[in-house]
């Protein structure tokens, strides 16, 4: 950054004896000579700001997860079902969105506050390795392919679809056995405890079902990384947008205040929740599947659920398509205004350590 730092030094000395026009045009050559040589980010980086993003959303939406994930296992979703007075796809999303916030009260009542955080241990000690994991593969794939493979351009569709498939693999094997804790301990009734904490957990799930149980679900978790893929595809390409209504608009004579940096943060930070929504919409049914798995009911002494497609079939013959979506409402009231947060701190951590 040294050479950069001198040549703006050298074009803001020389501008003092220009014109106004001249002073103009020095301005814009200063910005594109920044624009050619972009700050390289450093791998640490993305590792570090990708764990605080992914903390800090987890914290703030925790109780529409434990939400998300009861509507989804088969035992409250059997209770929630009878309890729907329509059978209307439309209005049962509507009741999906006035219950959500019905069964928050309902635990709250019920179990305390502290049951609204539940599995929040686990799922920090799962999203903080997994949001930096899943960051700095995504950072780095990007990096390797655009050099190796696309001239140093990073910024083609097919670049960020392979670096957030490599990055979704990875992220999935890493943290697979933290995320089926979070789920049996989300699942874990108050009456009738099984385990006390994470580490019996782990324990009681090794001991009764073997070392590969921790590996439950993780063939869907698999098709979850459609998901992430979707999203960091969306939303790369959104950020392409607003860079280059940014570029247009300094083109244009207009002088960056610090408005316009907030502004611009606060769009591709909305960027990350809208394409979020998008891919939640499109694969949420993995989702359901990978619940029902990592939940492993029993029936007749036997598992309930053997694998991905045994599982969607049952599901489907049993409870329809629309338990395909259950807890969807409290999934995206979660995982949109988790994303903007994640992205947004992100972004911003970035920023500060680079």
């Amino acid at each position: 950054m040294g050479k950069l730092e001198n040549i703006e030094n050298e074009i803001q000395e020389s501008s003092v004896y220009l014109s106004s026009d001249e002073k103009s045009s020095t301005s814009k050559l200063s910005a594109q000579r920044f624009e050619n040589h972009p700050v390289q980010v450093k791998p640490w980086v993305h590792f570090v700001a990708g764990g605080v993003g992914g903390m800090a959303g987890a914290v703030c939406t925790s109780p529409f997860d434990v939400v998300k994930t009861r509507l989804q296992s088969d035992v409250y979703s059997l209770a929630y079902r009878k309890a729907m007075k329509s059978n209307n796809f439309l209005l049962q999303g509507m009741q999906h969105f006035k219950e959500t916030f019905n069964i928050i009260g309902s635990v709250y009542k019920n179990e305390g506050f502290t049951a609204l955080f539940k599995g929040l241990g686990p799922n920090l000690v799962g999203v903080i390795p997994a949001r930096s994991i899943n960051f700095f593969t995504y950072g780095m794939g990007k990096e390797f392919i655009s050099k190796n493979f696309n001239h140093g351009n990073d910024e083609d569709s097919w670049i960020h679809l392979l670096a957030a498939i490599n990055a979704g693999i990875v992220t999935s094997t890493a943290t697979n056995p933290i995320w089926l804790v979070k789920t049996r301990l989300q699942l874990d009734k108050s009456a009738s405890k099984q385990y006390k904490n994470s580490w019996d957990c782990i324990k009681t799930v090794v001991k009764k079902e073997g070392i590969l149980a921790l590996y439950k679900g993780l063939a869907a978790s698999y098709l979850g990384s459609a998901e992430s893929t979707l999203q960091w595809v969306l939303y790369e390409q959104m950020k392409t947008l607003i860079k280059v209504k940014s570029e247009e608009l300094a083109r244009s004579g207009h002088e960056r205040t610090s408005l316009d940096s907030v502004l611009e943060w606060c769009a591709r930070s909305g960027s990350a929740g809208f394409a979020k929504f998008i891919a939640s919409l499109v694969t949420y049914p993995h989702e359901v599947i990978r619940t029902r798995l990592r939940q492993a009911p029993t029936e007749g002494g036997k598992p309930r659920y053997t694998g991905v497609i045994q599982c969607f079939k049952l599901v489907m013959k049993e409870e329809g398509l629309v338990s395909m979506y259950g807890g969807l409402t409290p999934h995206l009231l979660r995982t949109v205004p988790n994303s903007i947060i994640m992205f947004g701190t992100w972004e911003l951590v970035i920023k500060l350590l680079s």
